[in-house]
């Protein structure tokens, strides 16, 4: 059940409510809205649907996710559904993908037919989804055609369909620790990092996770690829405003600290939230901002469409304009 202080009140609500947050975001010149994908949980969990209604809906922003757990995809009907998303908005779609986050039931993905190959992990699964889907995305035919088709057939192999031209370049994967970082620099994908890494050297996090950027680069420019790769980072900001503010995010002026994901050693960086002035001196001292060049800020949807729309609206008027992000 939802709690009673939640707008969010049903699966209708937080997807009708998702797309309503995504026009209003475009309306108050954000230049993004981004979504997180959950299996098992009450949040969202098929992305393509929402993708495509929201690219129906706005005509600018970018239309993303973070992140699609590559272990629970079948890369050939992903393919489908993210090139007809694509089309539908006139190819803004910016699709994260990953090895996904902790899950709310045991090895999910088996629940949907995938068992890792003998001897490898579930990671491994997820790399080998993503890998063969960013092949297939390239648009290459690969699929004999029938000699007594249903329909007329193009010379040559037939590829999937519908194809997105550009797609290919517009997928980003999240890494948690620089390892998987250089994997994705190697593999042609812009890098997205979110509010945790994994704790490899004991230093602050946004110390950790400029490196981890900083290292992306450098395996992207040494892989040779054509273009310049993007890479974000989140973020938990909240300009305190008004009473609402106040109420709820006063006393959140947290600090990083340390806890285990699945093992794994983990360091989860601090939250902002202060009146703007302050904010903008502390945002300055933020290594990882300073090398990426998209933010993604995380906001509360079970706040509601209205006042998530204040909290947008406060961060790009009071507080983007003095850090040049805007």
């Amino acid at each position: 059940m939802s709690s009673p202080h939640s707008a969010v009140r049903s699966a209708r609500d937080v997807l009708q409510q998702s797309i309503e947050l995504a026009v209003a975001a475009e309306e108050l010149g954000a230049d993004g809205a981004y979504f997180r994908v959950h299996h098992f949980a009450r949040q969202l969990a098929s992305p393509f649907p929402l993708l495509a209604a929201v690219g129906a809906r706005t005509t600018r922003i970018e239309i993303g996710t973070g992140v699609i757990d590559m272990r629970y995809e079948n890369p050939f009907s992903m393919v489908e559904n993210a090139g007809a998303a694509d089309l539908i908005s006139n190819g803004r779609l910016q699709l994260g993908i990953s090895r996904g986050s902790p899950e709310q039931v045991i090895e999910g993905w088996r629940h949907f037919g995938y068992t890792p190959p003998e001897g490898k992990s579930d990671a491994d699964l997820g790399r080998r989804h993503a890998e063969v889907f960013l092949d297939l995305l390239k648009g290459e035919g690969f699929a004999k055609p029938n000699p007594q088709p249903m329909f007329p057939n193009p010379p040559g192999l037939l590829r999937l369909e519908p194809h997105s031209p550009g797609l290919r370049e517009r997928i980003w994967w999240g890494s948690a620790s620089n390892a998987t970082a250089v994997w994705a620099a190697q593999h042609g994908m812009n890098l997205q990092s979110s509010t945790l890494k994994e704790d490899e050297s004991g230093e602050p996090f946004h110390v950790q996770q400029a490196r981890q950027i900083r290292l992306f680069r450098k395996a992207w420019q040494e892989a040779g690829h054509a273009r310049e790769p993007r890479v974000s980072v989140s973020r938990s900001i909240f300009a305190l405003m008004d009473d609402r503010d106040r109420m709820y995010f006063g006393q959140d002026r947290s600090s990083d600290h340390i806890g285990f994901i699945d093992n794994m050693r983990a360091v989860f960086g601090r939250s902002y939230a202060d009146e703007p002035g302050v904010l903008i001196e502390e945002l300055r001292q933020d290594e990882a901002i300073a090398e990426a060049d998209t933010l993604l800020l995380t906001v509360p949807n079970t706040l509601g469409v209205d006042y998530n729309a204040h909290v947008i609206e406060s961060i790009l008027r009071h507080v983007a304009p003095a850090l040049g992000w805007r």
